[in-house]
């Protein structure tokens, strides 16, 4: 084998064996990247069921006697609104709702069962 052909064939080994890492860097990677966005949708719902509460604890403060809806937190009644709109970031990974008696209730995912915010680690299912 001449001297060019050797050349070659490390060179194609070396082209490989940089094709094999960047492959598989780009695998972490994208594991990572999933990783990182589940644990960003948990944490949307978090966030957005506490500033729904805090919308929540303000309409009330303000109109002991009403009962909540979405609508009355992000209307412009009853000295709204407390909300500039209502949360649905979440699409399928979790939803947020209200009881007439101001509960903030989450489905994580969105298709489950809504329940208090108050339980424990109720958003973990938005992943």
């Amino acid at each position: 084998m001449g001297s060019n052909a050797v050349a070659n064939v490390k060179g194609s080994k070396r082209a490989a064996a940089f094709i094999g890492v960047v492959a598989m860097s780009a695998a972490v990677v994208a594991f990572g990247l999933s990783a990182m966005t589940s644990k960003g949708f948990v944490s949307t719902c978090n966030t957005d069921a506490q500033t729904v509460e805090t919308a929540v604890a303000a309409f009330q403060t303000e109109n002991p006697n009403v009962a909540v809806t979405s609508k009355s937190l992000t209307g412009h009644t009853d000295g709204g609104p407390y909300l500039a709109s209502w949360p649905k970031n979440g699409g399928a990974h979790y939803a947020i709702a209200v009881t007439r008696s101001g509960a903030v209730m989450v489905s994580a995912p969105s298709t489950a069962r809504p329940v208090p915010y108050n339980a424990a680690k109720i958003c973990d299912g938005a992943s």
